[in-house]
């Protein structure tokens, strides 16, 4: 593993979903609150150092819904409340920090995510938030296909099942990017 180095100016830190209705959710490998609580915490820092928050939150309200197998929640079901939307304030979230609002997976497709990261300047992307392998790895194959270098948190993302989330992290992201630590990213930046 190399020594993990990075610009704190031209880095953001992108959190996926840390919201009332995913939030709530039961998630492994690690519960929900521990990942919010290291999102803060790592925002917090790189805030400290000029880097640039990214808080992605999907409308359930206007999610993309088509026929599939295996839908993620019962299509007969109530819609959800809106507060079910709403990033939880547990994860740091601060007004001048970026709130990208997306209606899939993937936070690049159909927002102003890329625009906004490359008006700042950002060449470097740490990867956090909820679920490892849907929104957080959507999101990682198009900025990877974009050109932004990716640091994956490995203790700042949880899915559904602890299979899918290692799946994603032993396979997928050390082919996209490099995988880390919260306490890892974090030596990186006070450097």
């Amino acid at each position: 593993m190399t020594l993990l180095s990075f610009d704190p100016k031209s880095t953001a830190l992108v959190l996926i979903d840390l919201q009332y209705g995913i939030v709530g959710l039961t998630l492994a490998p690690y519960p929900a609150g521990d990942v919010v609580a290291r999102a803060a915490q790592l925002a917090a820092s790189l805030r400290a150092k000029g880097g640039t928050v990214v808080y992605v939150r999907v409308d359930v309200t206007d999610i993309l819904h088509l026929p599939v197998d295996a839908p993620t929640r019962d299509p007969n079901a109530p819609p959800p409340p809106p507060i079910a939307s709403q990033v939880v304030p547990e994860s740091g979230y601060q007004p001048d920090d970026l709130l990208i609002t997306k209606r899939q997976w993937g936070a690049f497709y159909g927002t102003e995510l890329d625009q906004q990261l490359r008006r700042r300047r950002i060449r470097t992307i740490l990867m956090g938030g909820v679920a490892t392998n849907f929104g957080v790895e959507s999101t990682a194959r198009a900025a990877f296909d974009r050109g932004y270098e990716l640091i994956f948190i490995e203790d700042i993302m949880s899915s559904l099942k602890a299979e899918a989330h290692d799946f994603a992290v032993q396979n997928i992201f050390p082919r996209m990017g490099r995988v880390r630590t919260l306490e890892q990213v974090q030596t990186a930046l006070a450097q």
